[in-house]
């Protein structure tokens, strides 16, 4: 026996109101009164109709798809913004056609912007937060629909991001340390080739030229935590003295200090150590680790948010959007004996 497939027309007789308004209700439209919207939502029920994504994309020019481009998802903070713009995309009535980059060269973000405009898609987000993509021609890249960059910015004025601010996060990392009375810092910073990397840093190194120092040493690490502990092993083969020591992310700092331990080094009172992330870990840690907290879910579901008012038409204030950082004090710092 074939199953009746129940149309919208069949939707707006049962509920007693015009197709129109079924199309309202389905697509969330906001100027719908509630009662209404209960009296669809229960015909479409009844009726166990399912909306035909292709007819309402060529009858509104529009696929109610989003295309998003990642880059380097196993790390802690890319992660988790995934998830949140997945999760705020279906919220909002979208889906999200996703591409995960193995590399992220000129060519390989080429690539994928090719790939998701095969789909149609109402707008592009890019998680890849690297110097590359700041010159890229991504409005041509992307068929000029609206582009939004989240982690990283861009010359062109008609593309839109977010980012954490990592200047003011690496200048918390150097006060606290300041603040502590460690004038010998040691960094362990965040990949070159990473923008939140480098502005992380160009905070830090700010905060401690304004009190007339510069770190000790500065190695560059990949985000790892073995990246974490190698370079910590470096910096006390290589007898270079320092009270405490600054790792660009909470991973890293990870290793540090198991790096510290097996030399019989003791934090806080040996060594101080400051991470970056605020991952659900670090609270746990021996001892609870003082890091920089930035918050991947608001940063992630602003961009998304701002990409659905530039994709449905509506004015967007800001072209590009910074989040503020915090810090979380807990006990891998002690002053400086």
């Amino acid at each position: 026996m074939v199953t009746k497939r129940h149309t919208l027309h069949d939707v707006a007789k049962k509920a007693g109101v015009s197709y129109q308004t079924v199309s309202r209700v389905i697509n969330n439209h906001p100027y719908v009164a509630e009662e209404t919207r209960q009296r669809v939502q229960a015909a479409i029920d009844a009726l166990a109709y399912r909306p035909n994504r292709a007819a309402q994309s060529l009858a509104a020019s529009a696929t109610r798809t989003l295309g998003l481009a990642t880059f380097g998802l196993g790390h802690y903070g890319m992660t988790q913004m995934m998830v949140q713009v997945e999760v705020t995309a279906r919220t909002a009535g979208y889906d999200l056609i996703f591409t995960n980059l193995p590399d992220a060269t000129p060519q390989d973000i080429e690539n994928a912007a090719v790939y998701l405009r095969r789909w149609q898609v109402d707008g592009f987000l890019f998680i890849v937060p690297l110097i590359v993509m700041e010159k890229l021609p991504l409005k041509k890249l992307c068929d000029n629909r609206p582009v939004m960059l989240i982690g990283s910015q861009h010359s062109a004025p008609d593309i839109f991001s977010v980012a954490v601010d990592q200047v003011e996060g690496g200048r918390l990392a150097a006060q606290t340390l300041l603040r502590s009375g460690h004038r010998r810092i040691a960094v362990i910073r965040g990949p070159d080739a990473w923008r939140d990397a480098d502005q992380r840093y160009s905070g830090f190194l700010a905060t401690l030229a304004a009190d007339n120092l510069s770190p000790v040493v500065s190695l560059e690490g990949d985000w790892s935590a073995f990246s974490g502990y190698q370079a910590t092993r470096t910096l006390l083969n290589g007898g270079w003295n320092f009270t405490a020591l600054f790792a660009a992310n909470d991973q890293m700092a990870l290793g540090a200090l198991h790096a510290l331990a097996e030399q019989g080094l003791r934090v806080p009172q040996d060594v101080s150590v400051v991470g970056y992330d605020d991952i659900p870990e670090a609270a746990f840690l021996h001892p609870p680790l003082t890091t920089v907290r930035q918050d991947f879910a608001a940063l992630a579901q602003l961009g998304l948010d701002t990409l659905l008012k530039a994709v449905n038409n509506e004015t967007v204030a800001e072209r590009h959007q910074l989040i503020q950082p915090y810090l979380m004090e807990r006990g891998s710092v002690a002053s400086a004996s």
